[in-house]
């Protein structure tokens, strides 16, 4: 385990290429019932780059009309979200440091040209719970800096099997990735990457 930063924590080669293609299976599995679709920006309507679904109790979605926001179902079928694969909530409890199980894990799918602005994880009622990323497929290039959107920022590529969790002072620091080196990993057949995030979003 490393530490990039007060409250971020990195954890390189956390899974094993055989436990990476397991969790794909997982989300190759959630995907079946819950299909990616793309999230768009409120007020604007502007489509991400990015294409997501989520599994667990709630799920993170945004649209023009309503914004940002947490609910149980599916935006696009209607149907509640799958359950978080028995995997990943081993990975919680072993790095979350937190005595409350995750109710969301957002899937995003960025293609070779896909990014993700600076941006704080701050929709959720509980702010005091980590939020526990994991990378599987292509290499990224993560960008994060402090609590205030000019603090100066740093950078790392992060692989697939790796783990980041922002927990404490890190809990709000502004991240995003920056560009995705496509070929990088073998793991996904067409190339591109899969971020899966833990988050807890109520507060009781």
């Amino acid at each position: 385990m490393l530490l990039l930063a007060p409250g971020i924590r990195y954890f390189p080669d956390y899974f094993s290429q055989q436990q990476q293609a397991s969790l794909l299976d997982d989300v190759r599995a959630i995907v079946t019932t819950s299909p990616l679709y793309v999230p768009a920006m409120p007020k604007t309507g502007k489509e991400m780059s990015v294409r997501m679904t989520n599994c667990g109790a709630l799920g993170w979605v945004t649209d023009k009309e309503r914004g940002y926001r947490y609910q149980a179902t599916h935006p696009v079928t209607d149907r509640p979200w799958p359950a978080i694969p028995s995997m990943l909530l081993d990975l919680w409890n072993s790095v979350g440091d937190y005595p409350q199980s995750p109710e969301a894990c957002l899937i995003n799918f960025y293609s070779e040209a896909a990014k993700m602005g600076l941006h704080q994880d701050r929709d959720e009622q509980n702010l005091q719970a980590p939020v526990v990323s994991v990378s599987l497929g292509d290499t990224c290039l993560f960008r994060f800096g402090g609590t205030n959107r000019n603090d100066r920022t740093q950078s790392i590529k992060l692989s697939s099997g790796d783990v980041v969790v922002l927990g404490g002072e890190g809990r709000l620091a502004f991240h995003g990735v920056d560009r995705i080196y496509p070929g990088t990993s073998t793991l996904l057949k067409n190339s591109g990457r899969i971020n899966l995030t833990l988050r807890r979003v109520t507060a009781s």
